[in-house]
């Protein structure tokens, strides 16, 4: 909010169309933004107004049940007595049983409420209304303000004084909440669960919030419009200014509650006049572009250089599996891989020259086969008469040898 504008506008009550003048933008709307404190802040201030329930100490056990013991081929849980009826002889008290009593009972005394640090809670109030006077956050909730003038909308305190609803309908519509409102209406929807039963049938959206100073009316004319609630300056809740832990409510202002919001929260300087021990929050950067602070001349000035990562040895790889590592080696590999796929598609050039040159190389196969592998003067008959001619020697040697 470090570019918050200084002054508001103030628009005119009986005519919104008109301005009356301005006022400074109070310090409170210009808090940081922690939607992580308003979260927890509304998640635990909604715990207190739980009422006590458990289940009854004697569910479950309102039967004179008592186990049939063993031998019968049954559990040993607590059987109901009696006879002439499906209930007897069925399992009780076991929280297993149909009827029986639930494990670890509920009790009363649980810790149903919490105590809140009030500095946080005032924390989350200040950059709740913050929030509310953003028109990306009010738009980000659901809420229709395209013909509102601007935000914070701030109305003199005519508003206070009016008295019936029809006035502050037709004061809202011309204020350019007519959209708003019909979104409200349309919203109305049937509860899902057992809330219908309990006097909380239907659910609706949240529609604008009045805050005023003095109630000379306007709480009584606004009640019955849905969707429209109010509030005093004095007595704000988180719960209605940030519904369902989301903040960015659309509010609206009376010109004495936007007043009295600076004497209520002051400046960080002179700190909470009315609220004692406290100051509003500070933000823990005036400038949230980081990228722009880190890529200033006075950070990079006095940062070390930058650290280059150590050098490695590249992956081994297999030319004959990679074609990369391949072309590396061998420039022309790309050309033969080329050559080879045209060689072995049908109907190219290369591939009638590949296969005349097969034609070819199986005809000279065949006519060398027919004049030098036939006949008795192939090379491996050639062979057989030597090692017959060696053969016969040596039996006329051995016949001579036996002869003597």
């Amino acid at each position: 909010m470090a570019t918050a504008r200084p002054v508001v506008s103030v628009y005119k009550c009986d005519a919104p169309s008109e301005k009356s003048g301005t006022l400074p933008m109070p310090h409170a709307l210009m808090s940081p933004l922690r939607p992580d404190l308003v979260r927890v802040i509304h998640s635990n201030m909604s715990k207190n107004t739980r009422q006590a329930t458990s289940v009854g100490a004697k569910v479950g056990y309102e039967t004179a049940a008592e186990s049939w013991g063993t031998g019968r081929a049954v559990a040993r849980v607590p059987r109901a007595p009696g006879g002439g009826t499906h209930r007897a002889g069925q399992g009780a008290f076991g929280n297993m049983c149909r009827g029986g009593g639930m494990f670890n009972p509920t009790k009363t005394w649980r810790r149903w409420h919490r105590r809140i640090n009030v500095t946080q809670k005032r924390h989350a109030v200040a950059t709740a209304l913050a929030a509310s006077s953003l028109p990306p956050l009010v738009m980000a909730r659901g809420h229709r303000i395209g013909q509102v003038a601007e935000l914070p909308l701030v109305v003199t305190d005519g508003l206070e004084s009016i008295t019936k609803t029809k006035q502050a309908v037709e004061t809202l519509k011309q204020l350019g909440c007519a959209e708003e409102l019909q979104r409200v209406i349309d919203s109305k929807k049937l509860r899902a669960g057992k809330g219908k039963a309990r006097n909380r049938r239907y659910t609706m959206r949240r529609g604008p919030l009045i805050i005023y100073n003095e109630d000379n009316g306007i709480v009584r004319a606004c009640r019955n419009i849905p969707g429209v609630e109010t509030a005093n300056v004095m007595r704000l809740n988180l719960l209605r200014l940030a519904p369902g832990g989301h903040f960015g409510r659309f509010v609206i202002w009376t010109e004495s509650a936007f007043k009295k919001l600076s004497e209520i929260y002051g400046s960080l300087k002179s700190g909470a006049p009315l609220k004692k021990n406290y100051t509003l929050p500070r933000a823990a950067m005036e400038n949230a572009d980081v990228a722009r602070i880190i890529n200033s001349n006075e950070v990079q000035s006095v940062l070390r250089p930058k650290l280059e990562a150590p050098r490695r040895g590249g992956v081994k790889l297999n030319p004959l599996k990679n074609k990369a590592a391949m072309d590396k080696l061998n420039p022309a590999a790309a050309e033969v891989r080329e050559q080879r796929a045209k060689e072995s598609k049908k109907g190219t050039a290369e591939q009638k020259a590949v296969a005349e040159k097969r034609k070819a190389r199986e005809t000279a196969s065949k006519e060398y086969n027919k004049k030098n592998k036939k006949g008795d003067d192939t090379f491996y008959k050639r062979l057989m008469k030597a090692f017959e001619a060696k053969a016969k020697a040596a039996e006329k040697k051995d016949e001579e040898e036996d002869d003597e």
